[in-house]
């Protein structure tokens, strides 16, 4: 391994590190906190003012949550102009992390056990440290996803980290489920020789996660690399909670895709939060929990590879629907087959088939066009947004539910298994399965009768939008730099034969430009300019040149329909590119055994706003090759 690849393979082992400690870190905090002071924080107190004090907490968790979902932005803005020696997102990573694990630590305590000395003082400062807890944990997390396009010099390295990162972050989150209870079990007994889950355990296994976190913090500041002029060029307007409400109500295929996924996300983390109370209050083997986590981790790990393979022969909407309804019989295994533990292992088998979140973010993705085309306004950032802000969301929700459900249900302080009655247990299931069970059918039924973006419509979108494009009806929407100049060298952006268009070579597009018979498998920039957007499909960019010239890039006919497959492409949407830089390459092998058209369409936008078009055609040119030249109306 050479140099260069042994500091690529550093810098993505030292990425994915960072999320095995930074997503335990998150689980801990936002699933078993809950659990420790419903079951151990305040086994000392009177069990009204124990009650109250659960309630009290879990209200403001949930508040201080979704608060959390406004200052997001802020905090956004605050690392992005951070300037240091060490770049601006490593140390927010590693301040984020330190913080935010020391006080964690310090409510793991029960604040050096203050409730049992003056609980109103700790209520007062519970709410002062979990802000500030909070807050710091947001710089980390905003500042470690933040940093993935400062570490890849492309789309194709950017996926690969992002990718890594999930799987460790999934690894780690559902690892939480098999260690929790033999942590917790272990280090109480070793402090009070019983073999239970008492408050020492909950603080040696709050310390152990704390410790992972900062760990895997100074890991990734340690082994990547911040690349700041990719950073600085590529650099796209901070995405508010305002404009994440305003895209949702101009888009009525995010709003429905989002609703149906609220749904579905909100059913997940109410019965995520509440399987270790199942497990010991319901069943009565809080030991056999961790089958949860191992079973979690085997079908995550077989359905996520899957799903592109299935994809290729189900649509989407089917699939949504194979997950949807997985879910919907594990919960009536959950209620009615508990029982059994085979039973019991195949629902939380069905459980974890899901392909919702994964039908989402593509259904999202391609509302992008779709909202193109009903608005003339292009919001990737917006849907960039709405995914996590659905689920720091639900997540807020949730632990305030899950609390609930702890106080209503007597699963609180010292009750064990045995204490349960038949009216515990129904309340328990009322909300951990009945209220889930409904969430799962309505995310369903929404997203079969008011989703209708499927793959052959957003086929149809592309096309229609491409079209609108290539009329001039369709403007690029793209503030530019005035130049003198009013003529742009357009250069050829690939190797291969040229001729005008409309042509035989390109008969569905008549518009002002060319096309390029492709004998490579590169296209290059063939001007100096600004990329305005890419179509989710990749096989269409939108260049918007300094003096305001507009051109689309398309390539191949019909591309639309591989969804992506084949297409690299080498820079981010508002970067700024000089003529003769690598923008894509593709596959023109696999395109061409679709049964597909490769050529590669060249077009400007706004014909009318162009004086003349000078091209020189009908022979071969090799890309970077000057073959026309624009001059656009004096204004």
């Amino acid at each position: 391994m050479d140099k260069r690849s042994s500091r690529s393979f550093i810098s993505k082992f030292s990425f994915a590190m960072g999320n095995l400690g930074h997503a335990a870190f998150y689980g801990a905090l936002s699933n078993y906190f809950i659990v420790f002071v419903t079951a151990g924080l305040f086994s000392e107190l009177d069990p009204k003012i124990a009650a109250k004090l659960i309630g009290l907490i879990t209200s403001l968790i949930v508040l201080i949550r979704i608060v959390e979902i406004f200052i997001d932005p802020l905090l956004g803005n605050i690392v992005d102009n951070t300037k240091t020696k060490w770049g601006k997102f490593k140390p927010w990573i590693i301040i984020g992390n330190v913080v935010s694990a020391v006080i964690m630590i310090i409510l793991f305590t029960g604040i050096f056990n203050l409730a049992n000395v003056n609980w109103i003082a700790f209520a007062i400062l519970f709410v002062i440290l979990f802000v500030v807890l909070d807050v710091f944990y947001s710089f980390s997390d905003v500042s470690y996803w933040g940093m993935v396009p400062a570490l890849s010099d492309g789309s194709k390295e950017r996926g690969l980290y992002t990718a890594l990162g999930s799987f460790t972050g999934s690894v780690s989150w559902n690892g939480l489920t098999i260690i929790v209870v033999p942590i917790v079990t272990y280090f109480t007994y070793l402090a009070t020789g019983k073999h239970t889950q008492g408050a020492p355990g909950w603080l040696a296994f709050a310390v152990i996660i704390s410790l992972l976190a900062v760990l895997c913090a100074f890991i990734v500041a340690w082994g990547t690399e911040e690349k700041d002029d990719l950073i600085r060029t590529a650099a796209k307007p901070k995405t508010t909670i305002k404009d994440v409400f305003i895209g949702l109500a101009q888009n009525d295929q995010i709003l429905w895709a989002s609703l149906a996924y609220f749904m579905y996300s909100l059913a997940n983390v109410i019965t995520n939060g509440v399987l270790y109370y199942f497990f010991k209050f319901v069943l009565g083997r809080p030991e056999s929990f961790q089958v949860a986590g191992w079973i979690a981790i085997g079908i995550g790990l077989l359905t996520s590879p899957l799903y592109p393979l299935l994809n290729r022969f189900i649509p989407r909407k089917y699939l949504f629907s194979f997950g949807q309804c997985c879910m919907i019989v594990s919960y009536l295994i959950f209620i009615f087959g508990r029982q059994s533990m085979g039973l019991l292992i195949i629902g939380l088998v069905l459980y974890n088939i899901t392909f919702a979140q994964l039908v989402t973010v593509l259904t999202l993705t391609d509302a992008i066009e779709y909202g193109q085309l009903k608005t003339g306004e292009r919001n990737e950032a917006v849907v960039l947004a709405v995914r996590p802000m659905i689920d720091k969301l639900c997540g807020a929700f949730a632990n305030g539910i899950v609390g609930y459900i702890a106080i209503a249900a007597g699963m609180t302080g010292s009750a064990t298994a045995a204490d349960m009655t038949t009216k515990n247990i129904r309340t328990f299931e009322g909300f951990a399965f009945y209220v889930p069970l409904v969430l799962a059918v309505l995310a369903l039924v929404i997203f079969l009768t008011k989703v209708k973006l499927t793959e052959e419509k957003h086929e149809e979108i592309v096309e229609e939008l491409k079209d609108k494009l290539a009329l001039g009806d369709e403007k690029l929407d793209l503030k530019v730099t005035e130049e003198k100049t009013r003529t742009t060298n357009v250069l050829a952006p690939i190797s291969g034969q040229i001729e005008a268009l409309p042509s035989k070579a390109a008969p569905d597009f008549n518009a002002l430009g060319f096309v390029i018979l492709p004998t490579t498998q590169k296209v290059y920039a063939p001007f100096s300019g600004t990329i305005r957007f890419t179509f989710s499909t990749k096989h269409v960019l939108g260049i918007v040149a300094h003096n305001g010239l507009e051109a689309i890039i398309h390539v191949g006919i019909d591309t639309v329909k591989l969804r992506g497959k084949g297409f690299v492409t080498h820079y981010n949407d508002g970067q700024t590119v000089k003529a003769g830089d690598l923008l894509l390459e593709f596959d023109l092998e696999l395109i061409k055994q679709a049964g597909l058209n490769p050529n590669v369409i060249v077009f400007f936008t706004q014909p009318k706003a162009i004086a003349q078009f000078e091209l020189t055609t009908d022979h071969e040119v090799s890309h970077g090759e000057l073959v026309a030249t624009v001059t656009l109306e004096q204004r």
